[in-house]
């Protein structure tokens, strides 16, 4: 065999092999979707047999992954239900009115376009400078509701997944002064609609990638998503330079919001404070308040160097 007949071989080999390890990191990322979604669905019971899922369609990456992983999800439940697809044009300029009908069309999935000029709206009503997203959102928000009210959903699902609700939350730290973030599963204001966030499981790190693998194509928001300085943005930044520093602390933040203690904080709508006198019974879920906290140990003390065992 001549050298380069043989380095040519090598290549080929290479290359067959880099192929199979991306099919079956695909393969592990699609499983990981499928199984937290449904865990999502099942914990908190989003989804019914006979529903009508109006799935809201932005043609950002993860209402993208949303769509997908349902449709797959729909193959194989063992109930029935339906899936449609909506989309608020909103008629911002340069926007390709074209590309989600095309995508949708091409998928074989019932869809809805609603045509509603909220752009002009906000550009009137905001400021030059200021951002867009609270007007942006409520007139959004009025818009998808009526459209499931006229397509007959009883299921309105959003793309939200786990990174948005540990920022939402953040975000109602830092800037609103309450405990309040995403809920996984809510009812609207006015008691029509049910919204579900099937995502809420799923990190943004896996409907980055993949919507990379499946090459959906994409159409970035320029009304609101551009827009510098965005506290949501500032947050996001914080919390994913966190995750790098420290693997794991947004899985531990979002496994928090489900694990509330209201004798420990101070909502006395939660936990009856004034009521509170001590009985001369132990109650073994109470408060050890002069334990230490059991925190992971990190094996250092910032105030006082490595931490070294005591001596006996």
């Amino acid at each position: 065999m001549h050298i380069d007949e043989a380095a040519d071989e090598a290549t080929a080999t290479a290359a067959a092999h880099d192929t199979r390890k991306a099919e079956h990191e695909a393969h592990k990322l699609e499983k990981r979707l499928c199984r937290e979604v449904g865990r999502a669905i099942i914990d908190y019971d989003m989804i019914e047999d006979g529903d009508k899922v109006m799935v809201c369609l932005s043609g950002g990456k993860d209402s993208y992954t949303l769509l997908d992983i349902l449709l797959k999800l729909q193959r194989r439940a063992p109930i029935h239900f339906e899936i449609v697809a909506v989309n608020l044009d909103q008629k911002q300029p340069g926007f390709p009115e074209h590309v989600l009908p095309d995508y949708l069309t091409r998928i074989g999935v019932d869809f809805h376009i609603e045509n509603q000029d909220t752009y002009s709206v906000v550009k009137r009503l905001v400021p030059e400078g200021k951002t867009t997203c609270s007007v942006c959102s409520r007139l959004r928000r009025a818009i998808l509701y009526r459209v499931a009210s006229e397509l007959g959903a009883t299921k309105v699902a959003l793309g939200h997944h786990r990174d948005d609700i540990v920022t939402t939350l953040l975000l109602n730290l830092f800037y609103g002064g309450r405990m309040k973030g995403m809920p996984p599963k809510l009812v609207s204001d006015d008691g029509k609609h049910v919204v579900i966030r099937p995502l809420c499981h799923v990190s943004e790190k896996d409907t980055r990638r993949w919507s990379e693998l499946q090459d959906f194509p994409i159409i970035p928001c320029n009304l609101c998503g551009s827009q510098d300085g965005l506290q949501r943005v500032v947050v996001g930044e914080m919390l994913r330079e966190w995750e790098k520093k420290h693997p794991g602390r947004i899985e531990s933040m979002f496994r928090a919001m489900g694990h509330v203690v209201p004798s420990h904080l101070m909502d006395q709508k939660l936990y009856d404070f004034k009521g509170a006198h001590a009985t001369g019974i132990a109650d073994p879920h109470g408060d050890h308040a002069f334990d230490p906290e059991v925190l992971p140990q990190t094996g250092w003390a910032p105030s006082r160097g490595p931490v070294r065992p005591r001596p006996n």
